[in-house]
């Protein structure tokens, strides 16, 4: 019989995104490396991205208990009456109106750390019988949101049992907090529960180098790395990627554009090398747009014809447009965490050896990551004239594809066995 290990994570099937996708994948996994995952999940979570199709991928062996959560953007829904109650999704919009902004100031200085605070005491006190009957072994935390850690905290305190932390993003140094209007005895609190996280857990892991290193400062002991990674099951059987020819350049951007994730210095780009010759250039956006983008697309008559919005679509649709492309194109983040970022879909751009054009930090992680497989290129937000000669150079590259024989390392059945090595180590010794 296996040790069971109580997987505590915000995000779940049918949400969407990398996050999500982390610990699914390392649930379906974790049973060949000797776990049996146990997943405690909100039963009615508040989430905007949804993939259906992500459902499909729960083993069926798999133990899924949802427990009900209560936040206060339910209430604030029914006040307004709208579907954009979130602060996150407030924070983008340009004009903001009383409540609007009351939200905004409420999310930064009451609910600390974040709004699914409500779910930790309901939450430790459902699973504190449970622990204690001997139902696990272990525990996981995965944040943000940063609450899922104080329930790790508390059962660890109520029941002894081996507790690992998982950062996925910074806490008190996160730059989503430097976009509230807090108060400096409310950062204080956050720094305070952080460093007791970082104390009292058993093991802590983070997705990147630069987040490692930084989770080491502040905690004054060692911090796992365990990236993200890709998994070769995810890819459709008799998946191809298209012949590039000389001339035309179709880009895809798969992901979420948002404020902190800027393409408009590759469309100028683009334009300014494309337009007046006989390029057949095309960008096609799959995921979430921002209005902002959007618009800038839209009053370009030049850019409107060739840039698509197909949309949000599910993550084995995702391959179908991966094939049409000649490139595959990575805003980072422009921002305070930015060297830190590594987008879980990098992985995937990796496997399907298509080349990679990022605009970021050619020092940050993602970008060793890219220059150590040789899969592309990553060049500075700002860097116009770079952009342009790397656009014409894949304009006109011929059919070259990369060898991906050497990602093992980011297989997602890999990294589970890492993640059961840490796991044995603070538990089972």
């Amino acid at each position: 019989m296996l040790p069971r290990v109580l997987i505590i994570t915000y995000y779940w099937p049918p949400s969407g995104g990398s996050g999500v996708q982390r610990w699914l994948k390392f649930a379906k996994y974790l049973p060949e490396a000797g776990w049996e995952p146990v997943i405690f999940t909100p039963e009615n979570p508040d989430f905007d991205l949804q993939d259906q199709s992500l459902e499909k991928e729960i083993p069926k062996q798999l133990e899924v208990i949802k427990f009900p959560i209560w936040e206060p953007y339910q209430l604030f829904s029914k006040v307004k009456r709208k579907s954009k109650t979130h602060p996150g999704r407030l924070l983008e919009q340009k004009e903001r109106g009383v409540l609007e902004k009351i939200a905004i100031w409420a999310r930064a200085n009451l609910l600390v750390p974040d709004p699914r605070v409500f779910w930790v005491k309901p939450s430790v006190k459902f699973l504190t019988d449970l622990a204690k009957g001997g139902q696990f072994q272990a525990v996981i935390t995965t944040g943000p949101p940063h609450s899922m850690h104080l329930i790790g905290r508390e059962l660890k305190r109520k029941t002894g049992l081996p507790w690992i932390a998982d950062f996925r993003d910074p806490w008190s140094e996160w730059e989503f907090l430097d976009t509230l209007p807090m108060s400096n005895r409310v950062k204080s609190r956050h720094r305070k529960l952080e460093e007791a996280v970082l104390k009292e857990a058993n093991a802590v892991t983070t997705i990147s180098p630069t987040f490692q290193r930084d989770l080491e400062r502040l905690a004054h002991r060692k911090i796992h790395l365990l990236t993200n990674g890709f998994d070769p099951k995810d890819i459709p059987n008799g998946f191809s990627t298209k012949e590039k020819q000389a001339g035309v350049l179709h880009l895809v951007y798969s992901g979420v554009i948002d404020s902190i994730r800027n393409p408009i210095p590759l469309l100028k780009a683009m334009k300014e090398e494309s337009m007046g010759t006989e390029d057949q250039v095309q960008l096609t956006f799959v995921g979430k747009v921002s209005e902002q983008v959007r618009e800038f697309v839209a009053e370009d008559r030049w850019l409107s014809e060739r840039i698509k919005f197909p949309g949000y679509v599910s993550h084995r649709e995702v391959f179908g447009f991966y094939g049409q492309a000649d490139a595959l194109v990575l805003i980072l983040t422009d921002t305070k965490n930015a060297k830190g970022n590594i987008p879980g879909k990098l992985f995937e751009y990796m496997a399907t050896g298509t080349p990679i054009l990022a605009l970021g930090d050619p020092e940050g992680d993602s970008a060793q990551l890219i220059q150590e497989a040789k899969a592309g290129k990553v060049i500075r937000h700002e860097d116009f004239v770079g952009i342009q000669v790397a656009l014409r150079e894949l304009m006109d590259a011929g059919n070259e594809k990369k060898d991906t024989a050497d990602l093992d390392r980011f297989s997602r059945k890999f990294l589970t066995f890492d993640l059961a090595k840490i796991l044995n180590e603070h538990t089972l010794s």
